[in-house]
């Protein structure tokens, strides 16, 4: 029997590159920019959840992430479309677009989780995974045996919350794994800890690796070019 989907929700994770020319511009100009830009995001996140996060200093391939739920896919695409008519859109690359969504896991008796990556934490520490062909020829009660020591590991750390979305036959990745929380030293030793467990012996891929400082739209657009500019979106926390 087929499993309900109206419980899912698709989550967008877009990661913008701009071109150093940008910051080269008029100050007047870039502020036009910035804020076309930030007016789609206040209008998607009406209803909708959007989140933003700066990697300037944390990456040098991109500059800035944002992350749009919703339970319609047709929301996401004209949202980009929406996107790709401002002007700092002219203006960024893509590098990285990573699309998933959120499902009950096969390992854990909690239900899926309606939205992502909804804590207050300050940072985030992203990326996608692949996992070894070997993997899904294993018993299900083998890899439920495999999994549950993962998770007591990442349980010994309740400081760190963990989101997993799922890509299977809607991106090239299987999973984008995301961590939420306060002290990237603590998630240093967290990942540590996993290294040895037996379930990382199946894992293909899981770079690359982004922290993510999260903050609204508006000061991450302002973090592109260190100007105050753009006016915080009321959609997205925190601040």
């Amino acid at each position: 029997m087929v499993t309900p989907m109206a419980d899912r929700t698709f989550a967008k994770f877009s990661f913008f590159k701009l071109d150093p020319a940008w910051r080269r511009r008029d100050a007047d100009l870039r502020a036009a920019d910035k804020q076309e830009f930030l007016a789609a995001c206040e209008d998607f996140g009406i209803d909708r959840s959007l989140r933003a996060y700066s990697t300037i200093g944390t990456r040098g391939d991109v500059d800035l992430v944002l992350l749009g739920q919703s339970h319609n896919l047709d929301d996401i695409h004209t949202f980009h479309v929406v996107l790709g008519q401002s002007g700092l859109a002219k203006w960024a690359e893509t590098p990285y677009s990573f699309l998933s969504m959120t499902k009950r896991s096969p390992y854990s008796d909690e239900q899926a989780r309606p939205e992502i990556c909804v804590s207050e934490r300050k940072y985030l520490f992203l990326y996608p995974m692949i996992k070894q062909r070997r993997w899904y020829g294993l018993a299900p009660e083998e890899r439920g045996r495999i999994m549950k020591s993962h998770i007591e590991v990442g349980r010994r750390y309740p400081e760190i919350t963990i989101n997993t979305t799922y890509s299977f036959g809607i991106d090239d990745q299987e999973f984008v794994v995301c961590f939420e929380g306060d002290d990237p030293g603590m998630f240093l030793d967290l990942v540590n800890e996993l290294r040895p467990t037996e379930s990382s012996e199946y894992t293909e891929l899981e770079t690359p690796i982004f922290t993510c400082v999260a903050m609204s739209v508006g000061k991450a657009l302002d973090a592109l070019d260190g100007v105050p500019s753009a006016v915080p979106a009321n959609a997205t926390t925190p601040a």
